[in-house]
């Protein structure tokens, strides 16, 4: 029982910023190697998917935060697929309008609030938003879900500003916020908003692809502890599958991305 409160925390680490962080460090220290398998039995990890063995982890992080073999995440090839950018459970809100509210890690988000930015949020009036939760059990790096070209990529949360708009209109709301990194990738006439939600009061998102041009399948970047991706489409860009809701693995496709 004492593991698994641990373990709970440590991942979600939404309490207590005093808290989260020392637990944090703990994980990414020596001390934390005892913990491993535990870990994998508690939360019956699929280690023959990782690129290494068990004994190649030296800290609980390490492993939290680990490779797979190519051969785990096969990416479709089909031309202009949409594919998830992580494991994870999915669901999806439609038809969304200006006053759409959405729960992301126990917060009530618009897409103007997830943004950052008002203007920004009009463009993506009657498109749709998909929301990934991960679990500790789930494979933590996040990668691209179509080919596309970044426009922009930036910061919001409690170390950071708003970018714009929203810092006037909400006051430094935003800065209570979960930390995240929205990064906009175009393809055609089309630009899908990729967040990565970071846990409360803790920094926990690592980019680790800075590339301008990016393709599907592509590693983005990972969480190191508590996370959930939100995508955000506009009208008419993506056309999903049926039944994808629920959980979905990295690289399974999600549908076609009309660019």
């Amino acid at each position: 029982m004492i593991k698994k409160w641990f373990f709970k925390n440590l991942f979600e680490l939404n309490g207590r910023p005093f808290v989260a962080r020392q637990l944090r460090r703990f994980a990414m220290s020596e001390w934390s190697r005892p913990l491993i398998k535990p870990f994998i039995k508690l939360y019956d990890l699929q280690m023959h998917e990782a690129s290494q063995s068990v004994g190649a982890y030296p800290t609980l992080h390490e492993l939290f935060v680990r490779h797979l073999k190519e051969e785990a995440r096969p990416i479709p090839q089909t031309e202009h697929a949409f594919v998830s950018p992580c494991d994870g459970v999915l669901s999806v809100v439609d038809d969304l309008t200006e006053e759409s509210r959405f729960t992301v890690k126990g917060q009530l988000y618009s897409v103007a609030e997830l943004l950052g930015s008002h203007h920004e949020a009009a463009t993506y009036v009657g498109g749709r938003v998909l929301i990934f939760y991960l679990s500790p059990q789930n494979y933590h790096r996040v990668h691209v879900p179509i080919d596309g070209t970044v426009r922009t990529s930036y910061t919001l949360g409690r170390d950071s500003a708003p970018v714009n708009d929203l810092g006037l209109a909400y006051g430094t709301r935003p800065l209570t916020r979960n930390y995240r990194r929205v990064t906009r990738i175009v393809q055609g006439t089309h630009a899908l908003e990729h967040v990565m939600v970071g846990a409360l009061n803790v920094n926990t998102i690592v980019q680790t692809n800075h590339a301008r041009d990016v393709r599907r399948g592509d590693e983005f970047g990972y969480f190191s502890f508590g996370s959930t991706v939100v995508l955000i489409a506009p009208k008419g860009a993506l056309d999903l599958e049926d039944d994808v809701t629920g959980p979905v693995l990295m690289g399974q496709a999600l549908g076609i991305w009309n660019s």
